[in-house]
């Protein structure tokens, strides 16, 4: 007989209220409520603090404070991660992040999911799907990802996009629901080459 935790891990119906379960989150919410009182004289101890936290994570990963999420142990976080203020993971299934990704604020990564009927949904069963995000995404500010999207690698999304459905690599796509507006092209990488460029020609001429 599979436990509730197990079940849930696997993507199938679960109790949420299990006894594991409300111990898991229990801490949890020790955890986040230890990072979330930090201040910004204590980064290292946050950083430690999320690495506890998490399943798994790369070298220099930076939040802002306040963070939520359900229980951390079903998120792993690549290389050179970056999350603005208000982030929250509700991993109840498996949230994966890859290297050099950047969140801006209020960012919102939901794998939870409730049956459409609601006589099953009241009896207190629930479920999770997983997310995964690539190598090098950037996130807007208040963006929202719903159960059981992979957004590929290079891709940026939009402030405030609501993203129901798979999001391939080298993309722009924003919207509510949010959709692919276009491909990141040769032109955007030589234009911020030349960006790039004249910024440090400046910095050199400065000192």
């Amino acid at each position: 007989m599979r436990t509730e935790k197990e079940k849930m891990r696997q993507e199938d119906l679960y109790v949420a209220g299990d006894s594991e379960l409300r111990e898991d989150a229990k801490r949890s919410r020790q955890i986040t409520r230890i990072f979330n009182q930090t201040t910004e004289e204590q980064i290292d101890y946050r950083t430690s603090l999320l690495k506890d936290l998490f399943k798994e994570t790369g070298e220099n990963i930076y939040m802002e404070p306040p963070f939520r999420c359900d229980y951390g142990s079903n998120i792993s976080i690549g290389n050179n991660f970056y999350a603005n203020f208000d982030c929250i993971f509700l991993d109840v299934a498996e949230i994966k992040i890859g290297e050099n990704v950047m969140f801006g604020p209020k960012v919102n990564l939901l794998t939870p999911g409730h049956p459409i009927d609601a006589e099953v949904r009241n009896s207190g069963l629930e479920f999770g799907r997983k997310i995964i995000i690539g190598d090098n995404v950037w996130f807007g500010g208040n963006v929202t990802v719903n159960p059981g999207v992979t957004i590929g690698s290079n891709t940026i999304i939009g402030s405030g996009s609501v993203v129901t459905k798979n999001i391939p690599d080298n993309v722009i796509a924003a919207g509510n629901p949010c959709r692919v507006i276009r491909p990141i092209t040769d032109e955007d990488k030589d234009y911020w080459k030349e960006k790039q460029e004249a910024y440090w020609n400046e910095v050199n001429q400065e000192n």
